[in-house]
């Protein structure tokens, strides 16, 4: 708004509740007189207290006399604050308009201004009173001050509605929370608060500070309302700024809260996830992650910036045309020099290939093509580093492995490529083999004792579906077997009559037959989903009717 349309608006607020507040200011004088009394015979007290212990509480009493108390948090003080609030907006509007070259006449309406905005910190306190604040009308005023000429004045609105928003006031709060944050939303926050974002220096410590408060507050919104995270790409230039951020090469806490923010934008938008692909985000973060390819990060702060910002390139990852990005701009080829070179990043290396090989035929051919099969397979055999990946279990990365070698089955079909896939299932006396049937009675002795498990549960009281019991089966390993299961297919398929031989043999040693096998596959098939389309779903089931048959 411009000051003067500001000021008009804010006078008619300070009549609109002024009535109220005139009562509210005599209850309370009373109420101080009160306090003002106890403060004095507590000073009283101190003074005894320091004769006889030589200690001096005068410093103590001038910060107590240099602050009004206030009262119990109430609606009435609620107004009051508010009212004192609106009237030192005023105050400073009204001096930048008469004064407008001469801030020395205006700068104590603006440390007046400060004052009151510190003092509305204290409604976090009170969450419950979020609706009348609504209701007061004073969100408005409070927003239009992020734009404010004096910057610092924008950096305590910003605090202001961090505190207000902060997750632990809002937690047991979700009505007056869903109320504020509808209202701030409803006058632009998102926007005043980027705008605000892209003038902070990084070379004052305390726009440095905000630049963090900024991101926490953009945060919390999203926590109350989740549309948030859509709402603040669609609406600013927010993912710019990020992406910026993380074009920097040196490490600050800013970066690493910024990486933070950016995988909660990019986890459950598509949309984001879209958006940052067509602002060249691929290539950035592959940039970001490849000063790590051969040097460990410093600190556990640098750690987890670094691990950010491989859930944002996972993420990344899920629209067909970011794996295209991917593959252009060689990321596979990135990830395979970050994994022989077995630093810190090596797991999370191999979740981003999986991400990118699943259901993506040119990245597993270019996997094979650059020597990726001789990476990939000695960790298959559970040769992993796991010193250097303390954040990443060594169970996590042999059920991304399982994804990525049934990736590799399922994008390599022919030609030389599959010979040489299915050659490292025959090499070294077929021990690539005995690993997958290792790997299978593990995660079916596992899945079996889920099941009988569920079977001994009252479901009655739990309301379980099937659904529901699947889906605890999956989490028990139920998936890693479906796919280790996907992969014996693919090797009976082939034909090879000494890889079946193998599979036989194995199956017989632990008293299995291939109708364990089948079993395990019909339920794949029968629960396979159909997110992709009616058309990728009915190619994935008559794939596994084929290994069904063929077994």
């Amino acid at each position: 708004m411009t000051a003067i349309s500001g000021w008009v608006t804010i006078l008619g607020r300070v009549q609109k509740i002024s009535g109220d507040i005139n009562h509210t200011m005599e209850a309370s004088d009373d109420r101080n007189h009160h306090h003002t009394a106890k403060r004095k015979r507590d000073n009283n007290n101190a003074e005894e207290d320091g004769a006889n212990g030589g200690v001096d509480f005068s410093l103590l009493e001038e910060i107590e006399k240099s602050h009004h108390s206030i009262e119990a948090l109430d609606i009435k003080t609620l107004k009051k604050l508010v009212l004192a609030f609106e009237r030192r907006l005023k105050d400073n509007i009204a001096a930048r308009l008469k004064y407008p070259d001469q801030p020395e006449k205006f700068a104590d309406s603006e440390i007046e201004l400060h004052d009151e905005i510190e003092k509305l910190k204290i409604l976090a306190g009170a969450p419950e009173l979020y609706p009348d604040l609504v209701n007061l009308n004073v969100v408005p005023s409070i927003l239009d001050l992020l734009t404010h000429d004096n910057t610092d004045i924008a950096i305590d609105v910003v605090g202001l509605l961090q505190d207000l928003t902060d997750e632990d006031v809002l937690d047991e709060n979700d009505e007056p929370a869903q109320i504020l944050v509808d209202s701030l939303i409803e006058n632009n926050v998102l926007e005043s608060l980027v705008q605000n974002l892209l003038r902070l220096s990084e070379s004052d410590a305390d726009e440095v500070a905000a630049v963090y408060s900024t991101l926490s507050t953009i945060e919390n919104l999203i926590e109350v309302k989740p549309a948030v995270a859509e709402m603040v790409c669609e609406r600013t230039k927010l993912l710019r700024w990020i992406v910026g951020k993380i074009k920097v090469r040196e490490f600050d806490s800013n970066k690493q809260y910024a990486s933070e923010i950016l995988a909660i934008l990019l986890q459950s938008s598509a949309a984001n996830q879209k958006r940052l692909g067509q602002m060249n985000g691929v290539d950035v973060v592959l940039q970001a992650v490849a000063m790590y390819k051969s040097r460990d990060p410093k600190s556990l702060d640098e750690e987890e910036m670094v691990e950010n910002l491989f859930d944002c390139l996972c993420c990344l990852l899920m629209p067909l045309e970011n794996k295209e990005r991917f593959l252009k701009a060689e990321g596979v080829e990135l990830m395979i020099i970050i994994m022989n070179q077995k630093k810190l990043c090596y797991g999370s290396a191999i979740r981003a290939l999986d991400f990118a090989m699943t259901n993506y035929p040119p990245a597993c051919e270019r996997f094979v093509d650059v020597m990726g099969l001789k990476t990939a397979f000695p960790a298959f055999m559970g040769k992993i580093p796991t010193s250097k990946n303390k954040k990443r279990s060594k169970e996590e990365l042999e059920e991304r492995l399982i994804s990525l070698v049934a990736s590799l089955f399922g994008g390599v079909v022919k030609g030389s490529r599959r010979e040489r896939l299915l050659s490292k299932f025959v090499e070294n006396e077929y021990e690539k083999i005995d690993r997958l049937m290792e790997l299978y009675m593990r995660y079916s002795n596992r899945v079996k004792e889920e099941t009988e498990r569920l079977n001994n549960i009252d479901f009655d009281d739990l309301e379980m579906d099937e659904d529901e019991k699947y889906n605890r089966k999956l989490e028990s390993g139920l998936y890693s077997l479906q796919l280790i299961a996907v992969i014996l297919g693919h090797l009976w398929t082939s034909e090879h009559p000494r890889i079946r031989a193998r599979i036989e043999l194995l199956l017989k040693q632990q008293k299995l037959t291939k109708a364990d096998v089948k079993n395990v596959l019909q339920e794949y098939h029968d629960n396979i989903g159909d997110l992709e389309g009616p058309d990728e779903k009915e190619k994935a089931q008559a794939k596994i009717e084929r290994f069904i048959t063929a077994l």
